[in-house]
């Protein structure tokens, strides 16, 4: 069984879509998500306190700033803007697929899990992840 997420980002952060893939599933079987962008990533987070999703937003963005920090003035890939080649390195670092086991209809999350998409991007975007429920 298979579908896709359509995710619509305002910009760098971690967007929720717990809730709409958990409509999704039945069953029981292995969840497999995959997001179809190269500057994007998927995370299995903490959903309780929003400043956890900050926290994470600001260290990577300090971890990997854009290309115009002297810092990174080694980066050759910058014709689609000084967020771009950033974006890549931390898609590069993190997941961009997660594996949920699904028992009877629920995803075995944790009780303070969330599935998020994070943004690396500085402009809004639709993005697509891909679901597979094997059984």
């Amino acid at each position: 069984m298979q579908t896709d997420f359509s995710i619509t980002t305002r910009g760098p952060g971690l967007y929720e879509f717990t809730d709409d893939v958990a409509r999704w599933v039945s069953g029981t079987g292995l969840l497999t998500l995959m997001v179809q962008h190269t500057s994007a990533s998927l995370l299995i987070q903490e959903n309780a306190d929003p400043e956890v999703q900050l926290d994470l937003q600001n260290f990577f963005s300090r971890l990997v700033p854009p290309t115009t920090d002297p810092s990174m003035s080694y980066l050759t890939h910058t014709y689609e803007g000084p967020d771009d080649m950033p974006a890549h390195i931390k898609a590069a670092m993190l997941p961009t697929q997660l594996s949920i086991p699904v028992t009877h209809g629920k995803m075995r999350l944790g009780m303070w899990q969330g599935i998020y998409l994070f943004e690396h991007r500085d402009r809004a975007h639709q993005r697509t992840v891909v679901a597979h429920l094997s059984r």
